[in-house]
């Protein structure tokens, strides 16, 4: 019996997020705590006693977070619009821990690693970087062009990164890759944590945005399970021909 259970299979699920602190993102992340009976007088909460609501202010960029084509183009479709299951499937890990900051990741290096790629994955490109988040080692490389039309036409529909981005700043490029992978409904996902954690190279994904109107991108709290055979009693639940989604 004990060999069976150290013989046996076991499911790791990963939080692929960053836990954010107001005040100390690159981008605004203020929290106020306030009693309840500020926002409704009609509850009369004694003083001793802890009853709060809290108010946000951020910006969607905070943070690990998705970016929807509306971010690029002003008709594109917004976060409230994107399906539920556009952040839930098969998802393939690539290794770039390799690169350094402003170096080029290559269509021909793409090509090389990423032939576990499937069409209609996820795509999580691991650099290893989220350990520097929010230092001034958070430096990226970057996405040549070309790579990004091979994973289009490779049939992507979302790409995470664990850093800040994927484009070059060396150059004014106007935004060139995003524009080009919103442009065709490919999902963004940036600032990603954790992705060193993962032992293997195709996992199941799961990650949902607020249906709030009118943004352009949104937080997120993604996770990975393995090994990929466990996830697929996942996408049998989420995915199936027989499940309904309801909103």
């Amino acid at each position: 019996m004990k060999d069976q259970r150290s013989r046996a299979v076991k499911t790791r699920v990963i939080d692929l997020s960053h836990r954010l602190t107001p005040g100390r993102q690159r981008f605004g992340l203020e929290v106020s705590s306030r009693s309840v009976q500020e926002y409704l007088p009609e509850y009369r909460i004694p003083e001793e006693e802890w009853y709060i609501m809290t108010e946000v202010q951020a910006c969607t960029h905070v943070g690990t977070h998705v970016e929807a084509p509306y971010h690029a183009f002003e008709d594109g479709a917004r976060i409230a619009d994107l399906d539920p299951r556009a952040l839930v499937g098969p998802a393939a890990v690539v290794d770039f821990s390799d690169k350094g900051a402003d170096q080029p990741i290559t269509k021909k290096e793409m090509i090389e690693r990423g032939a576990h790629i499937e069409n209609g994955d996820i795509l999580l490109i691991r650099t290893g970087l989220s350990r520097h988040y929010l230092t001034a080692k958070y430096r990226r490389p970057y996405l040549e062009t070309e790579a990004v039309d091979w994973l289009i036409q490779r049939g992507i529909k979302a790409l995470g990164i664990d850093c800040s981005g994927f484009e070059n700043r060396a150059v004014d490029n106007h935004e060139v890759n995003h524009r080009r992978l919103l442009g065709d409904g490919v999902l963004v996902i940036e600032d990603m944590n954790n992705l060193d954690l993962l032992k293997e190279e195709r996992v199941f994904f799961f990650a949902l945005p607020l249906p709030i109107e009118g943004l352009d991108a949104c937080w997120i709290r993604p996770i990975a399970v393995e090994p990929i055979d466990m996830g697929r009693r996942l996408a049998e639940i989420f995915l199936g021909t027989e499940t309904m989604w309801e909103s």
